[in-house]
């Protein structure tokens, strides 16, 4: 059998988790003399997964599907987190497809009157493949004039790889940027066959060396929670809490917020970016 493009991302997916584990934290007998390759032996994965090495090996080389009983196991021995899990699955679970074009993705009305709502608080909507759909004025001081950016390319993470003031911009760049790339790759998991997600990913592979490799360890994160540290032109240093909320009606489409404790430096910083970005000019204003 013929590894498919969708069964070989499985296996390398499998081979870059496994090459991460050490003998010892798994409870595995160190062998005499240097190992061949870094982290776990494919036959030492298929010993904790209870599954015979043939089996294993093919699978990891895209030949072979697996069930839904054989990649739980799989799982567990690799010890994947629940989004690494969710990936596995997902790229198991989804036949290759024909590119089929979607249907140009618009900010729900709910969301749309969410954001106008939101003076005092940064706030964007993304949607599939990271694609910034709509945002308030104020994300657009904090963060880019997002309406200066041809739609075609208004994609989170391309910004953060290819417009230089994001580098100086977030404190943890790097951070900030390698999460940006494991929750793209939650994208490729859900949309495989998708053209544009396809264009993005080898337009950012050949450009930078950093998206270059962060894509080829697998790693996967879904969006959440968590805290930047931006170094602003105008508001200074800003740490920031961000959160996700989805849209119900629809679940391609996530509103992310930007929030500070009351009273904190950052939350003053925030209100008097907020002051600056009402005297911004018109191309501020969030789309439509």
């Amino acid at each position: 059998m013929s590894p498919t493009p969708h069964l070989n991302e499985l296996g390398e997916f499998l081979k870059a988790r496994r090459a991460e584990l050490s003998p010892r934290a798994m409870g595995l007998p160190d062998t005499a003399g240097p190992r061949r390759v870094a982290g776990l032996r494919r036959e030492e994965v298929a010993r904790l997964a209870a599954i015979s090495t043939d089996y294993y090996t093919r699978l990891e080389q895209g030949r072979m599907p697996a069930s839904a009983p054989v990649l739980e196991a799989v799982a567990q021995a690799l010890h994947l987190d629940d989004d690494q899990r969710r990936y596995l699955f997902g790229l198991a679970g989804k036949e290759t497809a024909k590119p089929r074009r979607r249907a140009l993705q618009k900010v729900q009305p709910q969301l749309r009157r969410v954001l106008d709502d939101l003076t005092s608080t940064p706030a964007i909507v993304m949607g599939r493949r990271m694609d910034v759909i709509a945002w308030n004025p104020l994300a657009a001081a904090l963060v880019t004039d997002f309406a200066a950016v041809p739609e075609k390319h208004r994609n989170y993470v391309r910004i953060l790889f290819t417009d230089p003031a994001m580098r100086t911009l977030y404190a943890d760049w790097k951070g900030v940027a390698r999460t940006a790339v494991a929750q793209l790759r939650m994208e490729a998991a859900k949309y495989p066959d998708d053209p544009r997600l396809t264009t993005l990913v080898g337009e950012l592979s050949v450009q930078d060396a950093d998206f270059r490799k962060w894509w080829a360890a697998h790693h996967v994160a879904t969006l959440s929670v968590g805290t930047k540290v931006l170094n602003h032109p105008v508001a200074g240093e800003l740490s920031l809490d961000w959160d996700t909320l989805t849209a119900s009606t629809d679940p391609d489409q996530q509103l992310v917020v930007w929030t500070a404790e009351v009273g904190s430096a950052t939350h003053d910083g925030l209100r008097i970016l907020a002051s600056w970005a009402a005297d911004r000019s018109p191309s501020a204003a969030p789309s439509e």
